[in-house]
């Protein structure tokens, strides 16, 4: 099994009330780069920031090196627009993939097909049976429901936030759509265009790799594995003419919140859904991180839902133990959490 995390950034995080409170964009930059070293080495190396809420709460990368730590798992890190360098061994597509534009200004992603199609070449080349793609980029909620609006599927998207923006965020596509001269639904069937007028990155590193695997003749399966932004990307698979089995695994959190609107959403891409609870309500723990993503923060990210689905009955007790360990080992006090900052 390999987890392959696709790591970008879109200038769209900046627009006030979207990301998570108290991320400043000096440390949003740097949140996919921790999470690639978190995920591959187990704390950031590089990186000047630990991704972690003011109230405590740590990135997903923690839970999914705590999975790793625990079961075992192949890595790659894909380079999808980083905007900070990292030290985590990265996959170069080939060419520089800039960080997305703001979804307000005419282009989001110009190179989108670009992208897409040396992402496409990446994911045929693959040997695994079984491929699992996660993602990390602060705002990717957002130009998630932007190309879900600019393919006109009727689908909301989750939070980092307790509370959900979503009316700021249609408010953002709007504009976005608007600076691009397109109608909501305007690029059903056309998905790279989604992209570049409203979406970021990651979103053609995905699917592309995803779409190369699938149709590799290999019998490669494929796991997205996240919540509304990999719904997301199974819209623009479908659109794109690619009707090969797909997968999405996420985490109870995302489902607490999205609930028979992603189950419809996956009905209607065609996508078997697989939830995982990983128990952070358990009584015996009381560590504030797992209080705080029972409160609704974080959700999801850094193919954490897609990590825990790979953790065999009985082991998840394990999982925890070790997130505890992680957790310590990032600097997130049991009781008070840590600094930092980290949200879409």
């Amino acid at each position: 099994m390999r987890v392959l995390l696709a790591a970008g950034a879109t200038e769209t995080a900046l627009i006030e009330g979207i990301s998570a409170a108290g991320a400043s964009p000096e440390l949003m930059a740097h949140t996919p780069a921790a999470d690639a070293e978190i995920l591959a080495y187990g704390e950031p190396t590089a990186a000047p920031v630990t991704p972690v809420s003011p109230t405590g709460c740590p990135t997903p990368a923690a839970v999914t090196r705590s999975v790793r730590e625990v079961i075992g798992f192949d890595v790659a890190v894909v380079d999808a627009g980083l905007a900070e360098p990292t030290t985590a061994p990265t996959v170069d597509l080939g060419a520089d993939v800039a960080p997305g534009a703001d979804v307000r200004e005419d282009e989001a992603v110009p190179d989108a097909a670009a992208i897409f199609d040396r992402a496409h070449g990446y994911g045929a080349s693959l040997p695994d049976d079984e491929l699992l793609i996660g993602e990390t980029i602060p705002g990717g909620t957002t130009t998630a429901l932007g190309v879900l609006t600019a393919l006109g599927e009727p689908t909301g998207v989750s939070s980092s936030l307790p509370e959900n923006p979503l009316e700021r965020k249609r408010r953002v596509v709007d504009e976005g759509l608007a600076a691009s001269d397109l109608e909501p639904g305007a690029c059903e069937g056309t998905p790279l265009e989604a992209i570049r007028a409203v979406g970021d990155p990651v979103q053609p590193t995905v699917a592309g790799v995803a779409a190369g695997a699938l149709e590799s003749g290999t019998g490669t399966a494929v796991t997205l594995a996240g919540g509304t932004q990999m719904v997301a990307v199974a819209a623009l698979l479908r659109h794109a003419g690619v009707d090969a089995p797909l997968s999405i695994a996420t985490t109870s959190f995302v489902a607490d919140e999205r609930g028979a609107e992603l189950e419809a959403a996956c009905e209607r891409f065609d996508c078997d859904l697989t939830i995982t609870d990983p128990g952070f309500d358990a009584p015996e723990r009381e560590h504030v991180a797992m209080t705080r993503y029972c409160a609704g923060e974080a959700k999801e990210g850094v193919a954490m839902g897609g990590a825990l689905s790979l953790v065999p009955d009985g082991r998840m007790a394990d999982v925890r133990d070790r997130f505890e360990t992680v957790c310590d080992r990032l600097g997130i006090d049991a009781e008070r959490g840590g600094e930092g900052g980290r949200g879409s």
